[in-house]
């Protein structure tokens, strides 16, 4: 009896040792391989503004921003009626005073004229197709005379871009709390009117994952 006593007491003690030195290799997790750590690249603050690429005449107003040049008759005469130049192939002749300036008003080159949009009898306005005259922060008025489905959609909020609240509070009714003002960026804030085909931009990271997508406990290879 003593024996069997004996017996149970030693395999109870081994049991409880190999309990304790299980529990010791888990906590200092001995069987798990060494992580690799993967540095994540730091997002380029490009990625985090929030204004748009270009700023319209009506930015440069609310701003007080050196408006110089925009007044043509610092360099034209006033009251005297412009005239432009063509080259042999009717393609608009840019003066060397103008040289920054790329014409690339649609894919024909016909609607590279300055005065198709500028009223030649008045620098300080531009001139739609219906025979209004606008001034320089009314430009997106302008560019509706021409491109009528865009212009509904950009009034739709379906083109361009709109900043500020989803909920907008509605004429006549009593502001919510919830509702909110908005601002709709004109077409000159993402297109130059010269040349309006949008530039390619860099496409922004994606999300890092911190363990492969796939399941695995190793993380993904950097991206190359």
């Amino acid at each position: 009896m003593r024996l069997a006593n004996a017996h149970v007491r030693i395999v109870l003690a081994t049991l409880f040792a190999a309990l304790v030195l299980v529990s010791v290799a888990f906590s200092l997790d001995l069987w798990s391989k060494p992580g690799q750590v993967r540095q994540l690249p730091l997002v380029d603050v490009e990625f985090l503004k929030t204004e748009t690429w270009r700023r319209s005449y009506a930015d440069l107003v609310k701003a007080n921003a050196d408006l110089s040049d925009f007044d043509c008759y610092t360099c034209h005469e006033e009251g005297k009626k412009q005239e432009l130049k063509f080259d042999a192939k009717d393609q608009l002749v840019i003066p060397d005073e103008h040289s920054d300036i790329v014409m690339g008003h649609g894919t024909h080159g016909r609607n590279n004229n300055c005065f198709n949009c500028h009223n030649d009898a008045n620098l300080l306005r531009l001139q739609p197709r219906d025979g209004r005259e606008l001034k320089f922060e009314q430009s997106t008025l302008l560019c509706g005379s021409c491109h009528g489905p865009t212009y509904r959609d950009w009034e739709a909020g379906a083109h361009g871009r709109t900043s500020g609240y989803w909920n907008r509070t509605k004429e006549g009714l009593e502001r919510g709390p919830s509702d909110g003002p908005f601002k709709k960026q004109d077409c000159v804030n993402c297109h130059n009117p010269h040349a309006p085909k949008f530039p390619g931009r860099k496409p922004a990271p994606p999300p890092n994952h911190l363990r492969d997508p796939r399941g695995g406990s190793e993380p993904p290879p950097p991206a190359p």
